[in-house]
């Protein structure tokens, strides 16, 4: 068993204190993005969670120019632009993209300033890699209960509004005649999403963010339907993607050439990619199997009117 274990994890790893740090936060912030992003691949809105990641990306670089935590640069400016995008118009399907768009593009704009002012600042390259791609490792101690505070208050929101989100995102129309404020949802949904985005680019980065908003719970749809399991479902394949991205990342270390680590967002990104393929695979595996129990259709022509409708009819 110690073999199995040495042959996995490279000297050191238990005992870390940043990989322990690493572990928690990687492990709660993919609960919660699984969770939320079930809702952001219902209602189609990735583009806008990847904007939103983007755009966050000036907030963290203006907190590092100012000597804050880059955690509250990226939530401030991602709800401010979530705020921004409802006024806009991303509660319409058709103005959607545009409105999306324009904030991303206006968030970008600021986010270059600001990287360019703490590069002169520093005269180091260090903060724009570690605002656009994250450093989970260097996560400091201090942050660890805000992140899990954050985490389970986003939780507890998605949870006590489950049923009208759910109800707006699968028919809008129905929803607000049932008395269900969809306005009011799409916005408190999108703030809900910022957060969520905010603490993903804690830990991989604002141009990765998206990976783990999008990646577990589009994987976690292709094996389940149902909205509540697909949430249960991609929490544990987030968990997953970004524990084995950890042990890959710390054990790259001892590659050659040694001492040159590989980067966990990467990992962590290619091992949702994986997964996302894999279940592909067992979903068409499932409906090939499905296709041989149920047997060939009936042609139109024998029942008179087309399988689908013969189907309802009866």
């Amino acid at each position: 068993m110690s073999q199995v274990l040495n042959a996995l994890f490279a000297p050191g790893f238990f005992a870390s204190g940043p990989v322990r740090a690493a572990v928690v936060v990687g492990a709660v912030v993919a609960l919660v993005t699984g969770a939320v992003g079930v809702f952001t691949v219902i209602r189609s809105q990735a583009f806008a969670g990847h904007a939103l990641g983007e755009v966050g990306s000036a907030g963290g670089s203006l907190a590092f120019l100012s000597g804050t935590n880059p955690l509250w640069g990226y939530m401030g400016i991602a709800v401010i632009a979530a705020g921004l995008m409802e006024v806009l118009g991303v509660h319409r399907p058709r103005a959607r993209d545009v409105a999306t768009g324009l904030v991303l593009g206006a968030g970008l704009g600021f986010a270059a300033v600001f990287l360019y002012l703490d590069t002169t600042s520093s005269s180091t390259t260090g903060v724009t890699v570690t605002i656009l791609f994250g450093s989970l490792f260097a996560i400091s101690q201090p942050m660890l209960p805000s992140i899990v505070v954050l985490s389970a208050i986003t939780l507890v929101v998605i949870a006590s509004c489950y049923r009208m989100l759910l109800l707006s995102s699968l028919s809008p129309e129905l929803a607000a005649v049932r008395g269900v404020p969809v306005r009011a949802v799409a916005l408190a949904y999108l703030v809900i999403m910022a957060v969520a985005v905010s603490l993903a680019a804690e830990t991989i980065g604002t141009i990765l963010a998206t990976a783990l908003l999008v990646g577990p719970p589009a994987t976690a749809l292709r094996l389940t339907k149902r909205p509540g399991g697909a949430m249960v479902v991609a929490g544990l394949v987030g968990v997953a993607a970004v524990w084995i991205g950890i042990v890959l990342a710390y054990d790259s270390f001892y590659w050659p050439p040694v001492d040159h680590g590989w980067p966990v967002s990467f990992f962590v990104v290619a091992t949702v990619l994986v997964l996302y393929l894999g279940a592909g695979a067992v979903a068409a595996l499932r409906r090939a199997g499905h296709d041989r129990r149920v047997g060939p259709l009936p042609a139109m022509g024998e029942s008179g009117c087309e399988p689908h409708v013969a189907a309802d009819a009866a």
